[in-house]
């Protein structure tokens, strides 16, 4: 109950903070308290916040809480509405500071470092402390917020409906969690440091960056590693497929390819990706449809007029067939990802992610040396197969004649490997 306590007093503490000091804005709160008091119709957190015991039973998960907290002399509980407040912040706030973790709360709670930085604490630094938390784009609550707001636009489900929308927090694989070549690390570097440098390369007039065109065989990693850097810069995701959208929607295309960068925009700083890329060229050489040519057109304007330093967009495309790209599409990009499939050591590397959490015995060097021209995604339909099999025999430990057999079985379902990529620059 010791830590529940502290707990309590550092949410009544942050958010006493958070309300006298104007100065504070709602990336400020720590994560879990500007989540908890998120407004989805006001797209914030609401000054003032007040603190109710059904506040910290959701934060906390603890039903039985007061008899601790009561005993300490600078609380208060109002009995008719159940709030909970600081009776002597100056009182609290000593206290607090001399508890055993107090310094490790701080150092993470940028409103507490404020006010304790302000009282010349020794450790207490609130830029350092700011520095720890993600902003509120990584939370789903502001995500859905601003798509509540708006779906309730005129035309705003129009646009809604061609796109998935990820918060950074919903990101199931970090880019620690991928394998990248060490071309693929330099390129996520360089967009890492655009997006923190955006405002010099603005005003130094460096508006064509940020357009990155991925390109590679499929199961290579184009889509997860786009994901992926969504989580790596606490902005959202903002999917689309080409030809979901021109085969859904056909008489409207060019419309809802403005409709798609305009609602990137609304969502700025996010990744707009654009997958099957590769639509574009296929369109342009297709003599079917003069609508779909116009439409095409109309993309390529629009990635022309997008910046990542003027609009907060970071634009990444990809393609399973570079070859169908003309020279018109290709300049609109600044950075090109190559994703050709992985050699031995990097299969060697996804196999021991994969199969990290899988107990038994098993050699993934064999594994690796026997899976040349697998994709990343193939390696992982292998290690299904593996489990699988394993648990129609009621086994969760996986041996290495599992591996070989399911090695064997991707193999006989003659899946579809072909040469074109196997000259890629």
């Amino acid at each position: 109950m010791a830590d529940i306590t502290l707990d309590i007093i550092e949410l009544l503490l942050t958010t006493h903070i958070f309300n006298k000091y104007s100065e504070l804005e709602i990336n400020d709160l720590p994560k879990n308290i500007r989540k908890n008091y998120w407004s989805r119709e006001k797209r914030t957190v609401p000054r003032p916040i007040l603190v109710s015991s059904s506040d910290v039973e959701k934060l906390f998960e603890v039903k039985e809480f007061k008899g601790e907290v009561r005993s300490l002399p600078f609380i208060d509980f109002n009995e008719r509405d159940f709030r909970i407040r600081l009776t002597a912040f100056e009182v609290a706030a000593e206290w607090f500071e001399k508890r055993e973790g107090a310094l490790e709360k701080i150092a993470h709670n940028p409103c507490l470092a404020y006010y304790y930085e302000k009282k010349k604490l020794e450790g207490a630094n609130y830029a350092d402390a700011r520095s720890k938390i993600g902003p509120k784009e990584v939370d789903r609550e502001w995500i859905e917020s601003l798509i509540n707001a708006i779906a309730a636009e005129e035309g705003g489900d129009d646009m809604l409906k061609l796109v998935q929308i990820k918060a950074p927090e919903d990101i199931v694989q970090p880019l620690r969690d991928l394998v990248l070549s060490k071309e693929q690390e330099a390129e996520v570097e360089k967009i890492v440091k655009a997006i923190q440098y955006r405002d010099y390369l603005n005003k130094i007039g460096l508006y064509d960056i940020g357009k990155i065109l991925m390109v590679g065989p499929p199961g290579t990693g184009k889509t997860s590693v786009a994901r992926a850097m969504s989580e790596r810069l606490a902005i959202p995701f903002v999917e689309v497929k080409l030809s979901m959208i021109t085969d859904q929607y056909l008489g409207e295309t060019a419309k809802n390819i403005d409709r798609v960068f305009a609602l990137a925009k609304r969502l700025n700083p996010c990744i707009l990706f654009i997958d099957e890329f590769d639509f574009v060229a296929k369109t342009r050489t297709s003599d079917e449809h003069a609508a779909l040519k116009r439409a095409v057109n109309t993309l390529l304007k629009a990635i022309d007029d997008i910046s990542l330093t003027r609009d907060g967009v970071l634009l990444m495309a990809a393609t399973n067939h570079p070859r169908m790209l003309d020279s018109a599409a290709w300049r609109r990009f600044d950075e090109i990802m190559n994703f050709p499939l992985p050699d031995e050591e990097m299969r060697k590397h996804i196999l021991d992610i994969i199969t990290k959490p899988i107990p038994g015995e098993f050699d993934n060097f064999e594994i690796a040396a026997l899976t040349e021209g697998y994709s990343g995604s193939d390696l992982r339909m292998v290690i299904r197969e593996s489990v699988l099999t394993a648990l129609v025999e009621e086994r969760t430990e996986l041996t290495q004649q599992d591996m070989l057999n399911a090695v064997d079985a991707f193999n006989e379902r003659a899946v579809i490997k072909t040469d074109e990529y196997s000259d890629q620059v």
